[in-house]
């Protein structure tokens, strides 16, 4: 069975392997041990904002799963609240079993009981898989996301 709950410093090592365990986190993330102190300082800001949430997966003692939801408030939509997935990972031992439909789900209530309308995230073209996956799970591409990267 998995259980799903706010992430602690201690899984940190677990959760930023899991974010480099894939063709595109290769590139982009540094798991080596020690950590970069840069994923820390993430962690513990994180941490510290009441509208973000780290959130792992487990089955028993064991890390199979992570997500980023962030809840922002909106003046369009009257007013209305967003929740923001990012980083969904599933740990490599487990894909294709369901954990990754088990945590959006999760995540899905979750906004719904922070009282949100609208759940958006975003996904990489380089990863078509993951865009049919999050569309079996009912999102829609409705539109165009921009990004401008600053480093």
């Amino acid at each position: 069975m998995v259980q799903f709950r706010l992430a602690e410093e201690k899984d940190l090592e677990k959760m930023v392997e899991m974010l480099a365990d894939d063709v595109l986190g290769k590139k982009r993330e540094r798991f080596e041990l020690p950590l970069p102190e840069c994923y820390r300082r993430a962690f513990e800001a994180i941490s510290k904002d009441p509208h973000n949430e780290l959130v792992v997966a487990c089955q028993g003692n064991e890390i199979i799963g992570m997500q980023q939801i962030t809840f922002t408030p909106y003046l369009t939509h009257q007013g209305g609240w967003r929740a923001t997935i990012e980083g969904v990972r599933t740990a490599s031992s487990v894909r294709g079993q369901g954990i990754g439909s088990e945590l959006m789900k999760w995540a899905i209530d979750r906004a719904r009981e922070r009282g949100c309308h609208l759940i958006q995230l975003t996904t990489d073209k380089a990863r078509p898989d993951a865009l049919r996956f999050y569309e079996r799970l009912g999102f829609k591409a409705t539109h165009e996301g921009l990004k401008m990267k600053l480093k």
